[in-house]
């Protein structure tokens, strides 16, 4: 028996999202469909600098030694897919990790890694591992969604996952939550200060009341305990915003 050999690579697993139903309900245009998918895959991968390690059935796995490339491929990829009038929607999972060498085939727990991410993926989507996140995100201009802690089928620790994003649509997610939260932090602001104008009118009405019965000045207590309270109030208010 040869000895193994091991190498750290980048690992790009592809699926057809229910193939098996799509196969059934027409397998004279489900395979013209995949033929075509595989077609684009070949040409993507390559012009990345990858190359195809393995396929079976409807799903393949390929290799490349940027990081950055595989996750650009996989992005451009489903975009030429989407754009194509295919009853077939594929899932797509990249990690970079520790794979052995058997010949042109990639094996190990990090082929099987990239394998499962596909798995989790949405049909159309793409998910990534840690250790590729750690490598692209301030390389590519695109969204990154982090999904958490994921336990993945037969394995025994939770990885963290992200779910990756076109270049103008995830972006402008992120803007609109930060605008959301925006938007929150304006109306607590809005609120406090007309809460401050109705306790600033009812210590001038007190004030008033005061100074009509005698001017004994009682109406500092409570203008004290006012102004504690809104100092109390505004201080978490404004450290937020």
């Amino acid at each position: 028996m040869s000895e193994v050999q091991r190498k750290l690579t980048t690992i790009l697993a592809a699926d057809a999202a229910g193939y098996s139903s799509v196969m059934e309900a027409d397998e004279v245009r489900t395979l013209t469909d995949l033929r075509a998918a595989r077609g684009v895959f070949s040409q993507f991968i390559a012009r990345h600098h990858g190359r195809i390690a393995n396929t079976a059935g409807d799903g393949l796995i390929a290799e490349f030694p940027s990081v950055v490339e595989a996750v650009q491929c996989a992005i451009e990829v489903q975009r030429e897919l989407g754009e194509a009038q295919s009853g077939l929607r594929f899932r797509i999972g990249v990690h970079l990790g520790d794979v052995m060498v058997d010949g042109d085939d990639l094996l190990g727990e990090g082929v099987n890694l990239a394998a499962r991410l596909q798995s989790m993926a949405e049909p159309g989507g793409i998910l990534i591992s840690q250790q590729v996140y750690d490598q692209v995100q301030k390389k590519l201009s695109v969204g990154f969604s982090c999904l958490g802690e994921k336990r993945p089928k037969n394995f025994a620790e939770s990885v963290v996952v992200y779910s990756v994003g076109e270049s103008d649509a995830a972006p402008g997610k992120a803007r609109g939550a930060r605008g959301a939260a925006a938007a929150r932090g304006d109306d607590k602001k809005q609120r406090f200060i007309a809460g401050a104008m109705r306790l600033g009118l009812i210590l001038a009405v007190l004030f008033a009341i005061d100074w009509m019965t005698g001017g004994a000045w009682w109406v500092q207590w409570p203008a004290i305990g006012m102004a504690l309270w809104l100092a109390f109030r505004s201080g978490p208010l404004f450290e937020r915003l």
